[in-house]
């Protein structure tokens, strides 16, 4: 179970653009889970989804779902993610892949369109914050 609801937003703020993200949290803050930049690289050093935006939106979260269960949570205590793409389309066209993750409540979130990230094949990558359960 989770130790973090979503905040208040009022009335004169609007409402998050996607489903999958919430305006706030708030959180019994500990232990918190700090999560690097994650990329679509698989165990073997692969890189997953080279030129396809939603195959690499999928093993990126893939691969922050096994850090944070290997800590003992769940996707369910992400509390904010920063995506950063090196096109800002992927706002929609990941959008249900993050909502599958994230179905319920999901992260305070940011995206940010970047000119490069740290390999050319990349087009995604993601960090996190969880709150894991005590």
């Amino acid at each position: 179970m989770s130790n973090h609801s979503v905040g208040a937003t009022p009335a004169d703020v609007p409402a998050p653009l996607k489903p999958h993200y919430s305006n706030s949290i708030r959180t019994e803050a500990g232990p918190l889970l700090f999560i690097s930049g994650l990329i679509s690289m698989d165990a073997d050093g692969n890189i997953v989804g080279e030129g396809d935006i939603r195959a690499q939106a999928t093993q990126t979260l893939e691969n922050i779902r096994k850090v944070v269960e290997a800590n003992g949570g769940s996707m369910a205590d992400i509390v904010q993610v920063t995506v950063y793409v090196t096109d800002i389309t992927a706002f929609s066209s990941i959008s249900d892949i993050r909502e599958s993750y994230f179905p319920k409540d999901g992260p305070a979130s940011a995206i940010v369109e970047v000119g490069a990230l740290a390999l050319p094949e990349l087009l995604i990558e993601i960090s996190a914050v969880a709150s894991l359960p005590r």
